[in-house]
């Protein structure tokens, strides 16, 4: 095994390597990285976490793919796990970037409510998200820092945001103070990869149609039309 496609054991962090603050690494001369390079290597890793799996895929495998040479690729990584964790992290923004700009104060309870869950979705930028979620569960036991670094980077951040427009619905009188908001975040999120397992496809008017059915049970007035 290669210095590059080993994993690397244990934590539930982010591992430590050296790096600028949007995840790509500075050259040790100070000169400044291709970017094009960079995003050739990432693309490439994040197709073969999809097809490959963290454990099998390597960096041959990615080198090759990206159309550049080892030497190249460690000099920007030190081993796969730290070039996974920057293919995650690019994901990660390039999902928030996709969000459209929304003041959810603004919006009807009901709107703000959908919205909160559309935004939810693995899916919403990434159409091989389940995957990926699925391969780093799988690996939870070998490398529990990917999950890690999912939960903290992609699952957190989503889910608090749809907590924060709940709370901000009970301080407008439009939820009822005594709802369970962890429970009904857990049953908005868990209904993506319930009707993933079940269905296999991505249905569209899914975040309606769980918003019709929860809001009832949720809101201290009936329903508005809309």
């Amino acid at each position: 095994m290669n210095r590059g496609d080993r994993d690397v054991g244990g934590g539930g962090g982010e591992a430590s390597r050296p790096g600028t603050s949007d995840g790509i690494p500075a050259r040790a001369d100070g000169r400044p990285r291709d970017p094009a390079i960079e995003d050739a290597i990432i693309q490439a890793t994040r197709r073969r976490l999809v097809t490959d799996g963290y454990t099998r895929m390597t960096i041959g495998d990615i080198v090759a793919d990206a159309g550049v040479t080892r030497p190249t690729l460690y000099r920007r990584w030190a081993n796969k796990y730290d070039l996974v964790v920057d293919a995650l992290a690019f994901g990660f923004r390039a999902q928030r970037e996709a969000y459209p700009d929304v003041d959810f104060d603004e919006l009807s309870p009901l709107e703000a409510f959908r919205e909160a869950v559309r935004r939810l979705d693995p899916r919403y930028h990434n159409k091989a998200a389940m995957e990926l979620h699925g391969n780093f569960m799988a690996e939870a036991e070998r490398v529990p820092g990917l999950l890690e670094q999912l939960r903290e980077h992609a699952v957190q951040p989503r889910c608090e945001e749809l907590t924060e427009v709940l709370r901000r619905l009970q301080e407008r009188g439009a939820i009822r103070k005594d709802v369970d908001l962890d429970v009904v975040v857990s049953l908005c999120f868990g209904s993506y990869f319930a009707d993933y397992l079940r269905t296999g496809e991505a249905v569209t008017d899914l975040p309606d149609r769980v918003v019709r059915t929860l809001w009832p049970a949720l809101a201290e007035q009936p329903a508005p039309t809309d």
